[in-house]
C-alpha cells in the first residue's frame, strides 16, 4: 500500500505541474499581430493602409507635407484607411508618415517619401488673341490737278446710263439736232445751187454752138 500510495503521489505531481505549465503559457503568451503599414503617394494624393494592428492598444498616425499637418495625430485601433487630397503646389514637397504603435516601439513607422509636381499644374501659354486678318482699305488716289496735292477719293467705276451712239452700221447714230446743224444745211444748198448753176452755163453754151 505504501509503494502504491507513493506512485499515485508522483503521478499526481506531474499532472499538476504540467497542468500549472500549460495554464502559465496561456496566461503570458500574447498575441501576434503583423502591423502592415502601407502607403502611397501621386502628385495630388496620399492614400494610407495600416492593417493588423493591435485592437486594444493606443495606436497614433500622423501626415505632414513639408512641415505642415496635412493629417494630424489621429488614434485608431486594429486598422486605419484614408485618402488625402494635397495642396496645389509648383514644386516637389516631402511627405511623413509618422505612426506609433501601441504594443510597441518596433512597430513604429517613420517614413518620407516626395510628391512631384502634376503636369496639369504647370503653366500653359495663353491663346493667340489675333484679331483675324482683314482687307485693306483701300488707298486714296492722288491728283495732281488738286491745289497742294490734296489726296481725292476716286470712286469707282459706274456703268454709264447714257444710251450708245454709234449705229449699228457702224456710223454715229442720230442723236439730235445741234447748234452747227444750219449751217451745214446752208453750205449744202450752195453747192446745189452752184452745180445747178454751171450745168445750165454748160448747157447754154453747148445750145450756142449748135
Amino acid at each position: 500500500m505504501t509503494e502504491n500510495g507513493k506512485t499515485w503521489r508522483r503521478a499526481g505531481a506531474l499532472v499538476a505541474v504540467a497542468s500549472a505549465g500549460a495554464l502559465g503559457v496561456g496566461l503570458f503568451a500574447a498575441p501576434v499581430f503583423a502591423h502592415t503599414p502601407v502607403w502611397s503617394v501621386t502628385c495630388d494624393q496620399v492614400s494610407v493602409d495600416l492593417t493588423a494592428y493591435s485592437p486594444i492598444a493606443h495606436n497614433t498616425v500622423t501626415i505632414t507635407v513639408d512641415g505642415e499637418d496635412l493629417l494630424p495625430v489621429t488614434t485608431f485601433k486594429k486598422e486605419f484607411h484614408d485618402k488625402l487630397e494635397l495642396p496645389a503646389h509648383d514644386k516637389e514637397v516631402t511627405v511623413r508618415l509618422i505612426v506609433k504603435a501601441g504594443d510597441g516601439d518596433r512597430f513604429s513607422r517613420d517614413e518620407t517619401k516626395t510628391a512631384p509636381v502634376c503636369e496639369d499644374d504647370t503653366p500653359s501659354p495663353s491663346p493667340s488673341t489675333t484679331p483675324p486678318s482683314t482687307p485693306p482699305a483701300p488707298t486714296p488716289s492722288v491728283s495732281s490737278d488738286a491745289p497742294g496735292g490734296t489726296p481725292s477719293t476716286t470712286a469707282p467705276a459706274t456703268p454709264s446710263a447714257e444710251p450708245s451712239t454709234t449705229a449699228p452700221g457702224g456710223g454715229l447714230a442720230e442723236t439730235g439736232g445741234s447748234s452747227t446743224t444750219p449751217l451745214i444745211a446752208g453750205a449744202a444748198a450752195a453747192v446745189i445751187l452752184a452745180g445747178g448753176g454751171i450745168m445750165w452755163a454748160a448747157r447754154c453754151r453747148r445750145g450756142a454752138q449748135h
